[in-house]
C-alpha cells in the first residue's frame, strides 16, 4: 500500500469518528428537545383539564344560579325530607347526578395527577356542606353505586367529616317545600 492510500484512509476513518460523534450529539439534542416538547404538551394538558373541570362546575353553578326554577326545584329536593313528585325528583336526582359526574371527573383527573390533589378538594368540599341535608343523603342512597368505587369511597368520606358551617341559605323553617317560596321576597 502507497502512502497515499493509508493518508486517504486515515482522514476517511477520522471523517467517520468525526460523523459518529456529530450523530450521537444530534440524537442528543433531538431527545433534549423531545423531552422538553413532551413536558410542554404535559403542562398544557393540565391546564386545559383544571380548566375543563372548572369550567364544568362554574356551568352548573351558573344554571342553578341563572335559572329560578331550577334553584327553586333543587332547594325544595335538598333541603326536603320527603321525595318531591315524580317528575321533579327526577330531574333533581339528574341535577345532582350531573355535579356529581364532575366531581368525580375531578377526582379521577387528581388520582392519575393530571389535576392537584388541593384544586379537586376546591370543587368536592362543597359536598360537605349540603352533606347533612336530606336530599343529599336521598340522593346519595340512590346513586351510589353508579360511580366509580374510589370516588364513592372519597364521597363517603366526606361525608364522615364535620359539617362545614355554611351561609344560612341552606337553613329553611320547618315549612312544606312550596310555602318557602312563597314566603320569599
Amino acid at each position: 500500500m502507497c502512502d497515499g492510500e493509508a493518508i486517504v484512509r486515515l482522514k476517511l476513518s477520522e471523517w467517520a469518528s468525526v460523523a459518529e460523534i456529530v450523530g450521537a450529539a444530534a440524537v442528543i439534542i433531538s431527545l433534549v428537545y423531545v423531552g422538553d416538547q413532551v413536558s410542554d404538551n404535559t403542562s398544557a394538558i393540565r391546564s386545559a383539564a383544571a380548566n375543563d373541570a372548572s369550567v364544568a362546575m362554574q356551568s352548573w353553578y351558573l344554571e342553578m344560579g341563572s335559572n329560578r326554577e331550577a334553584s327553586d326545584l333543587w332547594f325544595n329536593a335538598m333541603t326536603s325530607p320527603e321525595p318531591l313528585p315524580t317528575h321533579d325528583e327526577f330531574q333533581f336526582m339528574m341535577m345532582m347526578h350531573a355535579v356529581l359526574l364532575g366531581m368525580q371527573n375531578s377526582y379521577l383527573l387528581s388520582q392519575e395527577g393530571t389535576i392537584d390533589a388541593e384544586f379537586r378538594e376546591g370543587i368536592t368540599t362543597a359536598i360537605v356542606a349540603v352533606k347533612d341535608l336530606p336530599g343529599m343523603m336521598r340522593y346519595w342512597r340512590q346513586r351510589r353505586d353508579f360511580f366509580h368505587s374510589g370516588f364513592t369511597e372519597y364521597i363517603d368520606g366526606l361525608l364522615a367529616r364535620e359539617a362545614i358551617e355554611t351561609l344560612d341559605m341552606y337553613k329553611r323553617p320547618n315549612l312544606p317545600p312550596d310555602d318557602q317560596a312563597e314566603r320569599e321576597p
